[in-house]
């Protein structure tokens, strides 16, 4: 019945498309919610040139898009109040008697299909249903998991047609497989151009059906379902079949004599991510989500995306070269939210100087120009946006698309730190690195961006907001996920954000480059280091000779003193905090965590005694 059905909506040539991949599932799928939807056509996407041509020019024809100055460049402008992720409406359907933990926003699931269920109906009424094939991670791999969108936003497609890798073919080659991931997306009614009806913009994430719908919203956060949303199903999924899903990038390190070692890093918002995964010099793989397995005793780490939906704000030439240079080329690139004005791009941190009047995400705008609510409305939305593939950046890794993936050599946490972390420093193993770099991971707010300065947000492993399993149960997958590893990656943590009395910063926005090179030296042996009562620390003659080849900068004695002595205090405060937290909002955390943590506050208090509060390395 379901064929019948399809093949007089879709007509012949869209059908066929269908017929090919042969998947019951997939076909009961399309009609429930072609039924539910009521589009009044669909377009199928085989991943063809042509079929991909055509997803580009309908974002063009209705609006969602308009095209740039430069070849290939397009923008689009997201509703006003509809600019970033609905933490508030972003819900797990969960059925009576589980419970995920306290960061969990879920809804029962009965209820919350009844309501997801009836805001569907219709809603797709005079709409083109787009029906696209993805794979999350590497085609024609063990890391590959395909994925079915079904949107009425041409953005929404033409955006993940860069983003992902094209999975028609992966459906195709699987014509018996029943699971795969599931995305049902409508921008609803639209009013000039944006989605209306926000008061009903709903995310909810069905976990057993491995399903997100997305209603009456087109920001890309919210809608573009292989990002953050499926990256929900796959921390689930990863949990149950031993294998991790992670908020980390994917690099390669370059080393002596042309040496490559690949890291993945972790770090919450406005720390330092982005500008490391693309350090200039060194290969990026992904910048956003890693999936890591092991294989024959290695483990080997992929990035799950294409392409990049990267924050514009502050992008520019001295910071970013290599991104600078991508968004400046004739190249497919969709910005969204920025200024436009005469057919260029402006944003908020960049160097051109932005004009006084253009267009954005308000409107025609004006420079002085105020929202109803009487706040000024700058040039670009601080959360404005670039999407355009890794292949087009001038430092992206060969092996990116490796089926194997690449070999893990180290792991980085990063968080903004103004008085406890030292600028690099080396877990002493595993366990020790999981625990007292990764679930302690903490970043102050800033009062630039997040309201008030200085309050230490929580956030293990930097992906809090996105655990679809308890934080217990994630730490101890974590922990258990290195057991069997004779030499498991090693652990690292990185705070760009150190502070002297003063408040000035202690290192400069390049100095990463040194911290990376050092790593890449230890995960070889290549240098020694200092054993703290936190973890290893660099020698200062190593760290000297690096910053003058790295750099070509001078490396004082001073300096090194100043950003690696050990703040005693600041420490025993931090462990404190992160005791505090699993104590009381963590029912389910491991044991070994608070042991590991007192064991920890154990060696601070015992060189304390000796050395008093602020602890030179070279006492050590």
């Amino acid at each position: 019945m379901s064929e019948e059905l399809l093949r007089s909506f879709l007509g012949e040539k869209n059908y066929r498309k269908i017929e090919a991949i042969g998947n019951g599932t997939l076909n009961d799928f399309l009609v429930k919610y072609i039924e539910k939807l009521k589009p009044a056509k669909a377009f199928v996407s085989d991943d063809s040139k042509e079929d991909i041509e055509y997803i580009r020019n309908r974002a063009i024809e209705s609006g969602e898009e308009e095209k740039l100055k430069t070849e290939g460049h397009t923008i689009h402008f997201d509703g006003y109040y509809d600019q970033a992720r609905d933490k508030a409406n972003t819900k797990y359907l969960l059925s009576k008697g589980v419970n995920l933990g306290p960061n969990i926003n879920s809804i029962d699931k009965d209820e919350g299909l009844e309501e997801i269920e009836s805001i569907m109906a219709g809603i797709m009424e005079g709409h083109e249903l787009f029906i696209c094939f993805y794979s999350l991670g590497p085609n024609n791999s063990d890391f590959t998991i395909p994925c079915v969108q079904l949107t009425d936003s041409p953005y929404v497609a033409h955006s993940e047609t860069i983003l992902y890798r094209p999975g028609y073919e992966e459906f195709k080659k699987r014509k018996g497989m029943d699971k795969f991931f599931k995305f049902v997306h409508s921008e609803g009614e639209l009013e000039n151009g944006v989605s209306k009806n926000i008061d009903k913009r709903r995310v909810y994430i069905d976990l057993d059906n491995e399903i997100v719908y997305s209603m009456n919203t087109q920001y890309g956060g919210n809608t573009l379902g292989l990002k953050k949303l499926a990256m929900r199903l796959a921390i689930n999924k990863s949990s149950r079949e031993g294998w991790l899903t992670e908020h980390m990038f994917v690099m390669g390190v370059n080393g002596p004599g042309g040496r490559v070692t690949y890291f993945t890093g972790a770090y919450p918002s406005m720390c330092g991510k982005t500008s490391t995964a693309m350090v200039e010099g060194e290969r990026i793989v992904g910048d956003d989500i890693a999936y890591l397995r092991k294989k024959n005793g290695e483990v080997r780490a992929a990035n799950v995306e294409n392409g990049m939906f990267g924050i514009i704000l502050g992008i520019n030439s001295k910071d970013d070269p290599g991104i600078w240079r991508a968004l400046h080329t004739p190249n497919e690139i969709i910005f969204s939210n920025v200024l436009v004005a005469e057919g260029k791009p402006y944003w908020v941190g960049m160097d051109d100087e932005i004009p006084e009047s253009g267009r954005n995400h308000s409107g025609e705008w004006y420079k002085g120009k105020k929202d109803s609510e009487g706040k000024e409305i700058p040039a670009s939305h601080p959360n404005a946006r670039f999407t355009l593939r890794l292949d087009s950046l001038p430092n992206r890794d060969p092996k990116m698309h490796d089926p194997e993936g690449v070999k893990l050599g180290g792991i980085i946490y990063g968080g903004r730190d103004s008085d406890t972390w030292v600028p690099v420093e080396q877990s002493y193993d595993w366990d020790h690195g999981i625990i007292t770099k990764g679930a302690s991971l903490e970043s102050e707010t800033t009062a630039a961006t997040l309201g008030a300065s200085g309050i230490r947000r929580f956030n293990p492993m930097s992906n809090l907001d996105f655990l679809s399993i308890p934080i217990g149960r994630y730490i101890e997958n974590n922990l258990a996920f290195a057991k069997d590893l004779k030499n498991p990656p090693l652990i690292f943590s990185v705070n760009y954000f150190l502070k002297d009395e003063k408040g000035n910063f202690l290192n400069s926005r390049q100095d990463k480059r040194v911290w990376l090179k050092w790593m890449e030296k230890r995960v070889h042996g290549d240098v020694d280091a200092i054993k703290t009562p936190t973890g290893y620390i660099p020698k200062y003659e190593d760290l000297k000779e690096l910053f003058k080849s790295v750099l070509n900068k001078e490396y004082t004695r001073e300096d090194y003193i100043e950003q690696f002595s050990l703040r005693v205090p600041e420490n025993l405060a931090k462990i404190e905090r992160i005791i505090e937290i699993y104590r009381t909002k963590v029912e389910d955390t491991p044991e070994v965590v608070f042991k590991t943590l007192e064991e920890q506050k154990n060696r601070l208090l015992e060189v304390q005694k000796k050395h008093g509060d602020r602890v030179s390395p070279f006492d050590l």
